[in-house]
C-alpha cells in the first residue's frame, strides 16, 4: 500500500526522514517533494509549519542529539523574543562530542551542571535561571539587562535566584553577569523602560521608584513607570501600544487623575531615549519646579 502523502504524525513534529522512511511513513520521492520543507540534512517539517526560532531550536536538538539550546535561543523558549525565525540558533554539547559546523547553528561544546537543565516546550534547555546569567555574561551590558528584566518579567523565574546564581558563577562573563544580575530588577513592563532606568541611574538625578502606585485620598489614583514620590513626578514611556484603540482616551483619563492628584508627568518616547541629554534635563526641571 502507497503511504499517504502528509501522515497525521507529521503534520506538526520535525522529524528525521530517514526515520520517516524506515517506518514506512513517506517514500523518498515523497519526501523530496514539495510538501516537506527541510531544515538541516535529514531533519524536515510539513512545509504549512510556520518558520520560527523555537521551530528551528527543534530542529536543532533533532540534529544533534545531545544538544541543549542555550543563550537567546533559549530566551526564546522561555518567551524572550531575543532571536528571530532567521538568526542562528545557539546549542551546546557535550566536550566529547566531535566538533562540527552546521549551517543556522551556533554550537559550543561546554559541559553544563545537571541542575542548570531543563526542558521547555518539551525541548531540552537551560534553565530560566542559567539562561538568563549566560545571557548577563555575553550579551552588551545594556542588551543585558534588559534580557535579564525580561525573563523575569515573564514569571518563568525570580530575581534572587537569578543573582544567587550569578554569585557562584565563575568564569569568563561572570563579573559582567553579577553586575548584570545586580542591575537588573525585573520591574520593566517593557524592553524601553530598562533602557529609561538605565539612563537615569547612570546620571546625577536622584533614584526613583519603579512601578509606583500613586494613592490620593480617595483610593488608588495609577501605577506609573517612575516615581519621585516627595516631588509628585511621574516619568512614564509611552510606547506603541498607547496607540491602540481606545487608548487615547484612557490614557487621557488616567493623565487627569494623576494631575488632579497633584502629580506631574513627563512622558518619554523612543526618539527621547536618542536625546539622553535633552531627556535628562526634562526630567531635572519637572523635579526642580
Amino acid at each position: 500500500m502507497r503511504a499517504p502523502a502528509v501522515p497525521e504524525d507529521l503534520r506538526t513534529e520535525v522529524f528525521r526522514g530517514t526515520e520517516a522512511v524506515r517506518a514506512g511513513l513517506l517514500t523518498r520521492r515523497q519526501l523530496d517533494g514539495p510538501t516537506w520543507r527541510r531544515l538541516h540534512r535529514d531533519v524536515y517539517v510539513h512545509c504549512r509549519q510556520p518558520v520560527t526560532h523555537e521551530l528551528r531550536a527543534r530542529a536543532a536538538v533533532v540534529l544533534l542529539p545531545s544538544a541543549v539550546v542555550t543563550g537567546r535561543s533559549a530566551a526564546v523558549l522561555w518567551g524572550v523574543d531575543l532571536a528571530g525565525p532567521g538568526d542562528d540558533v545557539e546549542v551546546t554539547v557535550p566536550p566529547s562530542a566531535h566538533p562540527r559546523r552546521v549551517p543556522g547553528l551556533i554550537v559550543r561544546r561546554a559541559a553544563l551542571p545537571l541542575g542548570q537543565l531543563s526542558r521547555r516546550l518539551d525541548i531540552p534547555v537551560t534553565s530560566a535561571e542559567a539562561t538568563a546569567v549566560r545571557l548577563a555574561g555575553s550579551l552588551r551590558e545594556d542588551d543585558a539587562v534588559v534580557a535579564v528584566d525580561q525573563l523575569i518579567a515573564t514569571g518563568v523565574v525570580d530575581l534572587g535566584p537569578v543573582r544567587e546564581l550569578a554569585a557562584a558563577t565563575t568564569g569568563r562573563g561572570s563579573r559582567q553577569a553579577r553586575r548584570v544580575c545586580a542591575l537588573a530588577d525585573g520591574l520593566a513592563g517593557s524592553p524601553q523602560e530598562t533602557r529609561l532606568r538605565l539612563l537615569v541611574h547612570r546620571s546625577s538625578l536622584p533614584a526613583p521608584v519603579a512601578q509606583f502606585r500613586v494613592i490620593d485620598q480617595n483610593g488608588f489614583v495609577a501605577r506609573v513607570d517612575f516615581a519621585w514620590p516627595d516631588k509628585k513626578v511621574a516619568v512614564e514611556y509611552d510606547g506603541l501600544w498607547h496607540a491602540e484603540p481606545g487608548q487615547f482616551a484612557r490614557d487621557r483619563r488616567r493623565l487627569n487623575r494623576l494631575r488632579a492628584a497633584g502629580w506631574r508627568v513627563v512622558f518619554v518616547t523612543a526618539a527621547d531615549l536618542r536625546d539622553p541629554a535633552g531627556l535628562l534635563a526634562a526630567i531635572a526641571d519637572a523635579l526642580a519646579a
